[in-house]
């Protein structure tokens, strides 16, 4: 399949005059070809409105249609082969071995979807039968369905450039609610979204659907991104990437007549807390494990533990000089664009700068393009909480351990922390008493609570949340990884005393797909 920097609208390929752009290569800072031809705002009304057109006949497609579609997708991008994780390579700098890992996982999330799809739970289909001889007033006939909310906007993700991007979870998820779904792709792997792009495009036709089920947009600066979203025919935003991007578009979206939802994952530094038991047994395998979770793909996992939080003493001062030992034989590695190395080196720096925060070690350095030295400071809990700017995520390999005068003062930290994606308790049995009291906590904080594990690497999976409360992501009532984040695309739609005749097969008498479903309060599987 051949890259050829076009767009994709619906089911053509369209060369961009708004602008010229050119992906690089992320180790030599190199143009690649091919030339793309960037958007606009003509390009964005185009997409939107095949979007639209699409959405009617799309969102009734059946289960089955709708999963073999999914699943097409995924069977597309294997068959794609070293092609793509060559690009992808190039473009994001990231090693072979993790991207044919993250192609697989972006598989496995359209498989999940396909396999949710199937099952048909995601309909929440309940019905009330109507009650005529009811007193003192009758109950009419009440049934409902969730239906897809409408046309989706996803912004490609920087350091996801398959899984988190143009066939990732939120067009995966968009898809399988029966909603189409209008790319922008991220400038930092067009190539690679092109590709991608072109495989679902593909799968489109192979279905029969509307062709305006899918488009990828290319564009220049914030602009095009903008116009997306204002768009009247867009009914949601899926997004991964920073705070202030993320909450430039909730701005936009909230000001439109008609305010849609964005659901916008975007800062966290997931905390992880050393009780005292484990850390007395285990301080040298929690320092190492530590530091490999803390510089793992060069530290641009928005799981990366920026925090360890210990009890001051002289296991903690174990724990962090172990740490500073195995960050310090850490290499330098490449980060996935300039502008993302820069604003590392920004932040490192300004860490460095602030009162009271020590520097532990630094890692190995490099005179290559964009190699992030990893960096391992140390503060004391008042000194994090008088600084509101510790608790700013610093996307790289950047880390802090936090020394607390004793458990209360852990809890008065865990209570200040900003929302997270995750937080990690380190415990043994001995610590479980203390564990119980941070849980409810860290409820409060957090999407994900691990024990006794690293937080960086997401399991696809039906009971996997991969969200969490402000700043982590702008709705914590949702997830962007796992069966659920579907529901992020839905609406519940109620009939009431439809003709039989006009009842969608979900609702329908007899139960014709075979759904599970609840009647008259009971649950019915069929």
């Amino acid at each position: 399949m051949q890259m050829t920097g076009h767009m994709l609208i619906g089911g053509e390929a369209v060369f961009g005059l708004d602008a010229t752009l050119h992906a690089l290569h992320a180790v030599t800072g190199e143009r690649l070809p091919p030339q793309f031809g960037g958007g606009g705002a003509t390009e964005v009304d185009r997409a939107c409105k095949l979007a639209a057109a699409a959405f009617d006949s799309f969102r009734e497609t059946t289960l089955s249609q709708r999963a073999d579609f999914l699943e097409a997708i995924g069977q597309g991008l294997v068959d794609l082969g070293p092609a793509l994780i060559e690009r992808a390579v190039a473009e994001s700098g990231l090693p072979q071995a993790r991207l044919e890992g993250e192609r697989a996982r972006t598989v496995g999330q359209l498989k999940l979807f396909a396999q949710v799809v199937r099952d048909g739970r995601w309909l929440d289909v309940t019905i009330d039968p109507a009650l005529p001889d009811r007193a003192p007033m009758p109950r009419p006939d009440l049934r409902l369905r969730n239906i897809a909310i409408g046309p989706v906007a996803v912004f490609g993700a920087s350091n996801f450039p398959l899984a988190f991007s143009v066939a990732g979870g939120d067009t995966a998820s968009a898809l399988a609610a029966g909603c189409p779904v209008v790319v922008k792709a991220h400038p930092g792997h067009l190539g690679t979204s092109e590709l991608v792009g072109r495989v679902i495009q593909a799968a489109v036709r192979a279905a029969g659907l509307h062709p305006g089920v899918f488009s990828l947009l290319v564009g220049e600066g914030n602009a095009i991104g903008q116009a997306l979203v204002q768009h009247p025919a867009i009914q949601a935003v899926g997004f991964t990437g920073s705070r202030h991007g993320g909450l430039a578009l909730c701005r936009i979206a909230v000001a439109r007549p008609q305010p849609i939802p964005v659901y916008a994952e975007m800062s966290s530094i997931n905390p992880m807390f050393l009780l005292p038991a484990a850390l007395s047994r285990r301080a040298d395998t929690l320092a190492r494990g530590y530091v490999d979770s803390l510089v793992l793909g060069a530290g641009q996992f928005c799981t990366n533990p920026g925090l360890a939080i210990g009890i001051a003493g002289p296991e903690l001062d174990r724990f962090a000089a172990l740490a500073a030992e195995a960050l310090a034989a850490k290499e330098a590695a490449v980060m996935l664009t300039a502008g993302i190395h820069g604003a590392y080196c920004t932040g490192v720096e300004r860490l460095a700068g602030v009162p009271g925060v020590r520097s532990l070690a630094r890692g190995r350095t490099s005179d290559q393009r964009s190699h992030a030295q990893p960096a391992l400071f140390a503060a004391d809990a008042s000194r994090l909480l008088a600084e509101p700017a510790l608790q700013d995520e610093v996307f790289g390999p950047s880390g802090l351990v936090v020394a607390c005068r004793d458990f209360d003062d852990m809890l008065l930290l865990a209570e200040r922390l900003e929302g997270q994606l995750t937080a990690t308790l380190q415990i043994d049995a001995e610590d479980h008493d203390a564990a119980r009291r941070l849980l409810p906590v860290l409820e409060r904080k957090a999407g994900r609570i691990l024990a006794n594990g690293f937080p960086t690497g997401v399991e696809v999976a039906q009971a996997m949340v991969h969200g969490g409360p402000f700043p982590a992501t702008s709705d914590p009532r949702s997830t962007s990884v796992g069966a659920r984040a579907i529901e992020r695309f839905l609406r519940p739609v109620c009939y009431q005393s439809l003709p039989p005749d006009l009842l969608p097969p979900a609702l329908a008498d007899g139960n014709p797909w075979t759904l599970p479903r609840l009647v008259d309060g009971k649950v019915e599987v069929n």
